[in-house]
């Protein structure tokens, strides 16, 4: 996929595109910065028998799993925002069968990304947890949640995990260019490793911006356009939750969302006003300002705190001069050529 192709589109096209009924599916975003508005549309689009890996369970988790998306969740942490008796959609759906959990650390979560990022089978995780029910307790992966082999160096149990590679990768960011440049900042979490050890990936972004701004500033670039496949400007893409330097938590809609997973009927009833019940993203935050009114979005927009700037300058940008001849030895390439071949250095 070449990195100068237009990769921009709407997010019912990306998902329509992209998520198939039974992928793989992994949320890049660790807490913070969360893809809401990508998931609400594959749960509209009632995408089904998805297997999802999400690090830290949230309005993501839920929502998927009330909207009978998911089948299978890779996790380290399920939000039981009822507690034991109320539990949450996730907590209803295992307990009524309908849902399989693995249940990870962190720690062996990042492990099995930085495996598949890095094109490995495996990777070797602290053996303290051949003594925990994560080790012993298991789900639909069975044996290959962990393998434990004889390290060849010291000929100690070594514990294993599999690499993660998911079919398909949602992740949000602050912004991107056209192309699928990706730059985030903040909290990384498990941000780049979900998007690189992905087969697809789909970038949602406060705002696209020429590629001038991703040349200007190549610190923040964390996927390289040539791995994305669609980029879709949304702002306030990531809403209840924050992202950096555009807006704070939305703590009065994410009360309220917690609220309602205390039971299945009140769920179901927020999944038809904020889902179910909106055309799209931009229905969604009109519905939303219909309701709370805008000053409730300007409430909590991020205030500006810039980071200085840093110089990227260098005397030339290229090994070739203004004439196109390079600069050690002030030959044009077809010279250059030329030269190699008289001396024996140049091979197809």
């Amino acid at each position: 996929m070449s990195k100068n192709k237009d990769k921009r589109m709407g997010a019912a096209e990306a998902v329509a595109k992209l998520v198939h009924d039974g992928d793989q599916l992994i949320i890049g975003n660790y807490t913070l910065g969360m893809a809401c508005g990508l998931i609400y549309e594959i749960v509209r689009q009632r995408k089904k028998g998805l297997t999802h890996c999400s690090q830290s369970g949230h309005v993501i988790d839920e929502v998927l799993v009330a909207g009978g998306c998911v089948d299978r969740l890779v996790t380290a942490f399920v939000l039981n925002a009822g507690g034991s008796e109320g539990g949450s959609a996730v907590g209803r759906a295992w307990k009524q069968g309908r849902l399989q959990i693995e249940d990870y650390t962190n720690y062996n979560y990042n492990a099995r990304l930085m495996a598949g990022m890095h094109g490995f089978a495996f990777m070797p995780v602290f053996e303290g947890i051949l003594h925990t029910d994560l080790f012993r307790k298991r789900s639909f992966m069975g044996e290959d949640k962990y393998r434990v082999i004889k390290c060849p160096f010291t000929g100690r149990d070594t514990v294993l995990v599999p690499a993660l590679n998911p079919d398909v990768c949602v992740i949000h960011v602050q912004r991107a260019d056209k192309f699928g440049n990706a730059q985030y900042w903040g909290a990384m979490g498990s941000v780049q490793a979900a998007a690189l050890a992905s087969k697809r990936i789909i970038i949602s972004c406060e705002e696209i911006v020429e590629h001038d701004v991703v040349q200007a500033s190549p610190h923040f670039t964390i996927i390289p356009a040539f791995r994305v496949n669609a980029v879709v400007e949304m702002p306030w893409g990531a809403h209840p939750s924050d992202v950096l330097g555009y807006y704070n938590r939305d703590r009065m809609a994410l009360a309220i969302f917690m609220n309602a997973l205390k039971s299945e009927a009140a769920t179901r009833a927020w999944m038809d006003e904020w889902i179910y019940g909106c055309r799209d993203h931009n229905d969604y935050l009109r519905h939303y300002v219909e309701r709370f009114g805008l000053e409730s979005l300007h409430a909590i927009k991020a205030r500006a705190f810039y980071s200085a700037p840093a110089n990227y300058g260098a005397a030339y940008t290229s090994v070739w001069d203004e004439e196109g001849r390079e600069r050690s030895i002030g030959l044009t390439p077809e010279e250059l050529e030329t030269f190699m071949k008289e001396k024996g250095v140049l091979h197809d």
